[in-house]
């Protein structure tokens, strides 16, 4: 016989049932200012980098122009920020301790048009609930500095002179001092410091103005010199500091502006891809901020040219109206709210994917890596001679199938009869003679290599081509094109699908119906939370319908737009491109070869195949000096 310990509630004795009443009820009560001060400070200062990050926003608010970073063992023993700010007046030092003072808002209507990183007034009372902060200030209009300190949220001592340059320093010691229990959930200095080293350097790379200089455990880590200027190369050397050379050199700077918006910044190219987002970086207002529908508009930008698992890798900057933006929405603001959210969304995808498509041979403009650098990843695949390249050893082996390159030789020499007969002639031209023709970007092949690469010189070197993922890639977008121009075809079910839905569900499909039918489908509601699917896109009939209804109908509800069908009409026109596309250990003419390569040169994302894997690499004539130690 069980206990009744061991009953559920429902099959005990009310006599064992707990009493609401007989519990004794605590009295409300007006917590003391202390209190409230560290409850606050819990929401903004979650660690050391926290408290870092709102004392550079308030050097950044006072107009600085070089800032020095002071920090030791992980910033809990101490962090000081010192900068040549308009600093703060005597008489209002001690003001600046108080909860919600500041000089960046003064009426209600300030709150929607904030052009400030910080604005709350709530960042210097709130480390000095949770530390102990001495602030030190000399403004323009005093003869001497003044300085005054505040330890543990207690009371805030007498403003006293002293001896400091134009500008501020805040120094924060022993963070947490007074709150152990919290400093127990930190990590190690390590840790720590890495999440500093992160504040610095994206403050770095939102003002391209600012000095800054980061200094821990009395030891230099880094100094980011002010960009004297602020064109793309000048930017690009300070991006190369905080980033690395290896993103600054494969990427591409853009800029876009319509209306209200201007975004521009660096796109990493694909095949600079990561597998994590440690090198995704979005200010809106030159605030660095975090959000899904940003994060959703690039993802989708990138789709078609990123192999599977892997991140792109970016610095972007959104310039927007403050009074379309509410960054009033997070204690930390590292969120923000459009007022269109949508709008921004599109925007920033169209924005995005016109720059990924013209990444091509002919506009990139950007040192692709060389074989030297270019490591297949573990989990990409292994070349396999029938299957094509990346299809895993197991992989069924696919026939060779009817070379279309050679089929599109006629109509481009009747389409480029120049270019066609410069490629003859260079073929027997000497390169070096002052009658040799302008040599294109993906140059002229010079040979096969095992069946599968195409050699190419071009004006600066080698040129090394994947001609089946090269030829993937080309008709893949004919493909795309060709469905794009044509009436979406559908074809009926034998019998209906009947799909049992949410009522917020079997809402959005009626409210999109017209959308359904344009992208083929026969989609009705039949029933509160009851839909019908009696045709579907002939593209997708093989598909498992009710599974991409939902997923659809999720988007929609989440979104108020979907791509998925879209998506899944591309990934059956990159199959067929896949079968289609010339198979390994297939012997191409120079002319075959050489009409590839002038394909490449005009067609949208040509630098990666459908599957996200570079379709091309180039080595310099210099890297090869170096290889063979020419001019040592």
């Amino acid at each position: 016989m069980p206990s009744a310990d061991h009953l559920p509630p429902t099959a005990r004795s009310p006599a064992a049932a707990p009493n609401p009443s007989a519990q004794p009820r605590a009295s409300i009560i007006q917590l003391d200012d202390k209190l409230i001060n560290q409850i606050a400070a819990g929401e903004v200062i979650e660690r050391p980098a926290s408290l870092l990050k709102e004392l550079l926003e308030n050097s950044v608010d006072a107009a600085a122009t070089h800032i020095q970073v002071h920090a030791e063992r992980g910033g809990f023993k101490r962090i000081a920020v010192q900068d040549d700010g308009i600093g703060i007046p005597a008489a209002e030092m001690r003001l600046a301790l108080a909860r919600h003072a500041t000089s960046k808002l003064s009426c209600f209507d300030d709150l929607f048009a904030v052009n400030t990183l910080g604005f709350r007034g709530e960042a210097l009372p709130s480390i000095a609930a949770v530390s102990r902060l001495t602030l030190t200030s000399r403004s323009a209009e005093s003869a001497c500095a003044y300085q005054v300190q505040c330890h543990g949220g207690g009371d805030i001592s007498e403003i006293k002179p002293c001896a400091h340059p134009f500008g501020n320093t805040v120094e924060s010691l022993d963070l947490f001092y007074n709150t152990p229990a919290r400093r127990k959930f930190l990590r190690t200095e390590k840790t720590e410091f890495k999440h500093l080293d992160g504040i610095i350097r994206r403050i770095a790379l939102s003002r391209f103005h600012l000095d800054l200089r980061f200094t821990y455990d009395g030891k230099p880590v880094f100094h980011a010199p002010a960009a004297q200027t602020a064109d793309a190369a000048q930017c690009a050397q300070r991006l190369s500091n905080l980033c690395g050379a290896p993103f600054a050199q494969q990427s591409v700077y853009f800029t876009d502006e319509i209306a209200d918006l201007r975004l521009s910044g660096w796109l990493g190219l694909p095949t600079f891809s990561r597998s994590q987002r440690d090198l995704q970086h979005f200010f809106v207002n030159e605030r660095a901020v975090r959000d899904n529908l940003i994060a959703h508009a690039v993802r989708r930008a990138y789709d078609d040219v990123l192999y599977h698992g892997r991140h792109p890798a970016f610095v972007l900057f959104l310039q927007i109206q403050p009074h379309l933006v509410d960054v009033n929405v997070h204690p930390a603001k590292s969120e923000v709210r459009f007022r269109d959210s949508r709008a921004v969304h599109d925007y920033i995808y169209r924005s995005l994917h016109r720059v990924i498509a013209g990444l091509n041979a002919t506009n990139s403009g950007v040192a692709l890596p060389t074989p030297t650098a270019a490591q297949p990843s573990a989990t990409s695949g292994a070349y396999s001679g029938r299957g094509g390249f990346g299809a895993p050893a197991s992989a069924s082996a696919q026939h060779n199938m009817r070379l279309l390159v050679a089929e599109q030789m006629e109509n481009y020499h009747a389409l480029h009869p120049a270019a066609a007969t410069a490629a003859a002639a260079a073929m027997q031209t000497d390169p070096d003679s002052a009658d040799a023709p302008v040599v294109p970007p993906m140059g002229y092949a010079l040979a096969q290599l095992k069946g599968i690469y195409i050699l190419a010189e071009n004006q600066d070197g080698l040129i090394m081509v994947d001609m089946h993922a090269a030829h993937e890639r080309i008709l893949y977008e004919t493909l795309k094109q060709q469905a794009a121009q044509q009436a979406a075809a559908s074809q009926p079910l034998l019998v209906p699908l009947s799909i049992v839905v949410s009522q917020p569900e079997a809402e959005a499909a009626e409210q999109f119906m017209v959308a359904w039918r344009a992208l083929g489908f026969d989609l009705d509601r039949i029933g509160d939370e009851q839909l019908v699917v009696r045709a579907a896109p002939e593209l997708l009939r093989k598909m498992d319908l009710e599974k991409l209804v939902r997923d659809v109908l999720s988007d929609l509800l989440e979104h108020g737009r979907s791509e998925r069908i879209t998506h899944s009409q591309h990934e059956v026109l990159s199959s067929i491109a896949c079968h289609g596309a010339v198979r390994a250990n297939r012997r191409l003419t120079h002319a075959e070869m050489n009409a590839l390569l002038r394909q490449m040169e005009q067609v949208e994302r040509s630098g990666q195949c459908n599957h996200g894997r570079p379709t091309w690499m180039s080595v310099s004539l210099p890297e090869i000096d170096k290889w063979f130690m020419r001019g040592r």
